[in-house]
């Protein structure tokens, strides 16, 4: 069986809504992993690294934040991938909402609570720097790019496009429902697994 894993964007976790619907798509096609990814960037990018090394996925799904963090990996690791309204400058979302947060959905460790503070941001910063560093032209093919037209937050897709080659756009928002994974991400996914 195929595996898919999701990578969530920054307020969410593996219990989001694109996660559910991704997972219950393929369902006895597919095993669909969610992990809740640490808020960190270097420690997300560690963590998705390890899982890969362990699960061995055939596809990374990402969204927001989690395909900024799939577009990196990808090219590394040498797996395709769906980069859903990918946010490649992190730093300016987050620099308009410093202070106290709570995330959407909810974590397995069971904390809701977290904090946007300088630091985080300075994180951010450095990783975003480097972001294109393994883009190569054996992956300008292999990443496809989805993007929402509703989508108020991520406007990426001319920045997209100077990387790789394939993007399709669908008529929802930043997130998607239930009905936009399936009706959009899940054929997109399909043909990924079958092209490569």
């Amino acid at each position: 069986m195929k595996k898919i894993l999701f990578l969530h964007g920054f307020y969410a976790s593996g219990q989001c809504v694109p996660a559910l619907a991704l997972r219950d798509a393929f369902k006895g096609r597919a095993e669909v992993l969610t992990p809740d990814l640490p808020m960190h960037p270097k420690e997300a990018i560690s963590f998705i690294r390890e899982l890969i090394d362990k699960e061995n996925p055939d596809l990374l799904v990402g969204n927001s934040c989690g395909s900024f963090y799939a577009q990196m990996v990808a090219p590394v690791v040498g797996i395709p991938a769906l980069l859903g309204n990918p946010h490649f400058k992190m730093t300016e979302f987050l620099r308009e909402r410093i202070g106290q947060h709570q995330y959407k959905s909810p974590r397995k460790d069971g904390k809701q609570d977290f904090t946007i503070d300088e630091a985080l941001i300075e994180e951010f910063a450095e990783v975003e720097t480097v972001q294109f560093d393994s883009c190569n032209p054996l992956c300008k093919d292999r990443i496809w790019g989805l993007f929402g037209e509703q989508d108020t937050l991520a406007h990426f897709e001319p920045l997209f496009l100077k990387h790789y080659e394939r993007s399709f756009h669908f008529p929802g928002g930043h997130t998607p429902t239930a009905e936009e994974v399936r009706t959009w991400y899940v054929p997109l996914a399909e043909k990924l697994l079958r092209e490569f």
